[in-house]
């Protein structure tokens, strides 16, 4: 509001000035419309804002980028933590445990496709154009039971079920 107004009156002086002397500079007719109004006050104290805005907003990345490394630490270390209690539970034979606050628990896991040869695998597995393989037709027809040269199925790996309720 304050700086509509400021340039209403700006422009209202200038044009006034240039009315009254028509043969004045630029330079002149610049210094003196800054003299009688507070324009450039209003736009240096918006820059000196944006100036501000933009230090916090780089000191806010900067934030964001250790707290990011700081949330990757964490859950790295909570993966590995989870990691160990399921070997455990698993070289143990544990099936569940229970806490008053969580309930973890061991299901069997899926195979998974491991594909030994690609060259062996037949090419209906393949994608025309650029050849590229086909892995979820080429699971289901070994989960399926069909044999195919050059892909098998991994051993299912245990995972682990947290629940917290």
């Amino acid at each position: 509001m304050n700086l509509q107004f400021s340039t209403i009156h700006y422009r209202a002086i200038r044009d006034r000035i240039r009315i009254i002397e028509p043969d004045i500079d630029e330079q002149t007719l610049a210094d003196t419309v800054e003299g009688l109004t507070d324009l450039h006050e209003i736009v240096q104290a918006i820059i000196r804002s944006a100036l501000a805005e933009e230090s916090l907003a780089k000191g806010l990345k900067c934030r964001i980028s250790e707290m990011q490394d700081r949330l990757n630490r964490f859950e790295d270390r909570a993966s590995k933590r989870r990691q160990i209690a399921k070997d455990v539970m698993v070289d143990l034979g544990l099936k569940k445990l229970t806490a008053p606050d969580f309930t973890v628990s061991l299901r069997p896991g899926t195979p998974s496709l491991l594909v030994i040869d690609e060259d062996a695998v037949p090419r209906t597995y393949w994608e025309p154009g650029e050849p590229r393989l086909r892995r979820q037709n080429l699971t289901k027809d070994l989960k399926d039971g069909e044999e195919i040269a050059g892909a098998t199925l991994s051993e299912p790996q245990p995972f682990l079920v947290v629940r917290t309720r």
